[in-house]
């Protein structure tokens, strides 16, 4: 397995590990244009719930494959969190956010994978 697909696996189950919901990669390794090569994006049911799925993220990444992000940010309002993985940046939402800014439209032409929830 790839470095990559590797930390695309470990980051799936960090979400997975507070329930996170709706989880969705878009591919972006085939645009020219874009900033990275993937996104992974995710939603908890609130505020509390998004910084939670970010913390266990950030957690269950460096305990399983010893990677730090280079960076995060959004916890002052929670409604949004990003974790800059280098070639993955990881995306959790609050429902409402996610939809207003819905990155997977902005890159619809991006390859997009649902993985569907646990329950």
């Amino acid at each position: 397995m790839s470095e990559s697909a590797q930390l695309q696996k470990l980051i799936i189950e960090g979400i997975q590990e507070k329930k996170g919901r709706a989880i969705t990669i878009v591919d972006m390794s085939r645009i020219d244009t874009a900033a990275t090569s993937q996104f992974i994006i995710a939603e908890g049911t609130s505020s509390m719930h998004v910084s939670s799925i970010a913390d266990s993220i950030r957690e269950y990444v460096l305990e399983n494959g010893k990677i730090k992000p280079y960076n995060y940010d959004g916890y002052t309002n929670s409604e949004w969190i990003v974790i800059d993985y280098g070639n993955i940046l990881v995306h959790v939402f609050i429902p409402e956010t996610r939809h207003r800014y819905n990155l997977e439209e902005l890159w619809s032409d991006a390859s997009i994978t649902r993985i569907p929830d646990l329950d």
